[in-house]
């Protein structure tokens, strides 16, 4: 299949400002009345990418042009005018969106680098004097608890330490409000490779549902309502064991090239299937022949490793993890009596392997009563919701 109309065209201005007011904050209610000075930032440090995400206000006024310091124009103009910071850092540039946030319009920006490059990240705060700027910044995930004392020693920056399960769902929750375009998708006949949709699917009401965090592991969490949800299992197999395996198995050295190598694999001449132990079908329990028995069972097999390629070893390997987060993902479904399940997580970027593969076990093997969900921002919804916490939480005053 091709890339099949999957793309959901963004078109975006080119010339947005910013500004730093650096005035005092007035408080309401325990919440901020005046949002607090540029620049805005949240992040969500996991095991395998930092993500990045930065609010750019279109609404500047003349008075608060004039007000803006220099460091200030020199991040947003950093931050904005490129696509790669470094040899790993990238700019999501498909992803930017316009949003109201904190009572100002602008563009949210979307980057990332992965965690193993902590340093260039402090070397990039350093050279662009970020700390006079602002003492601390909103992150969740479980680097904010690692890095936190590196950032303070070489940065001045201190990280308010927030839980990713809360932003994650507040993360989702203000995107899909706030884009323009559809955020929720499925896919419709996931199965087949000349028919297959990717299709808008309408998230504004979508309690109760379960969603499947797909990271460096996996958590999953039951959503009955914005402020209802709880955490009720997940799996140490996620997207680090899959890139772990890959550089092990074939030598590549990022996600990209793994995923690549797949897209070119077979995972039949890895794994043991049905038919390879009936002959044919096992019709008692309705199992095709071409059903995976047994992950990499024919790797027991002298003869079969010889025949087995890297692009083949990296494809049973994607499919293996694949289905473990699939098979958790619908029985955690039919425990809690929930029909809704949506994928998120940095592991499905790139990877439409993964999402029709989930999507087709999900319909197939709950009878049509179950439905595979996708987000198109995917692994950025903690470090959205980080962001909202800086622009609405009264304790970050202090730092200002």
């Amino acid at each position: 299949m091709t890339e099949m109309a999957m793309k959901i065209t963004r078109e975006r201005e080119d010339n947005p400002k910013s500004s730093n007011s650096g005035s005092a904050v007035p408080i309401q209610n325990g919440y901020l009345d005046k949002p607090p000075p540029f620049p805005w930032f949240g992040m969500d440090i996991g095991g395998t990418l930092i993500k990045l995400i930065y609010f750019e206000p279109l609404d500047i006024s003349n008075e608060e042009e004039e007000k803006e310091v220099e460091t200030l124009k020199v991040i947003r103009k950093y931050l904005t005018r490129n696509e790669r910071y470094g040899k790993t850092g990238i700019r999501d540039t498909h992803l930017q969106m316009q949003t109201e946030l904190g009572g100002r319009s602008g563009y949210l920006h979307f980057i990332r680098f992965p965690t193993s490059e902590m340093m260039s990240f402090v070397e990039l705060a350093k050279s662009k004097n970020f700390s006079k700027l602002a003492s601390q910044i909103c992150a969740t995930g479980g680097g904010a608890y690692k890095f936190n004392n590196l950032l303070r020693k070489e940065v001045n920056l201190d990280l308010h330490r927030l839980d990713e399960l809360d932003c994650l769902i507040k993360g989702v929750h203000y995107i899909d409000s706030q884009n323009g375009y559809p955020e929720c998708y499925y896919y419709r006949n996931a199965h087949e490779q000349d028919t297959c949709e990717k299709t808008a699917f309408d998230f504004k009401d979508p309690y109760p549902y379960l969603i499947v965090n797909i990271g460096s592991g996996v958590s999953v969490l039951a959503v009955y309502s914005p402020d209802n949800y709880k955490r009720i299992g997940g799996t140490s197999l996620g997207g680090g064991t899959f890139l772990g395996l890959c550089c092990l198995l074939t030598g590549c050295s990022t996600f990209e090239e793994a995923i690549e190598l797949a897209t070119q694999g077979n995972s039949t001449v890895i794994d043991k299937l049905v038919k390879d132990i009936y002959g044919g079908d096992y019709e008692r329990f309705n199992l095709a022949g071409d059903t995976v028995a047994s992950s990499f069972g024919k790797m027991a097999y002298s003869d079969k490793r010889e025949q087995a390629s890297k692009a083949d070893l990296a494809k049973a390997t994607l499919v293996t993890i694949t289905n473990n987060i699939g098979s958790i993902a619908m029985m955690s479904a039919k425990q809690e009596k929930i029909q809704r399940v949506v994928f998120v997580g940095n592991f499905l970027r790139v990877n439409t392997m993964s999402m029709r593969l989930l999507a087709y076990a999900m319909e197939f093997w709950s009878k049509g009563e179950l439905k595979a969900l996708f987000l198109e921002h995917e692994g950025y919804f903690g470090a959205v919701g980080s962001l909202l916490e800086y622009v609405r939480n009264t304790h970050l005053l202090d730092a200002q």
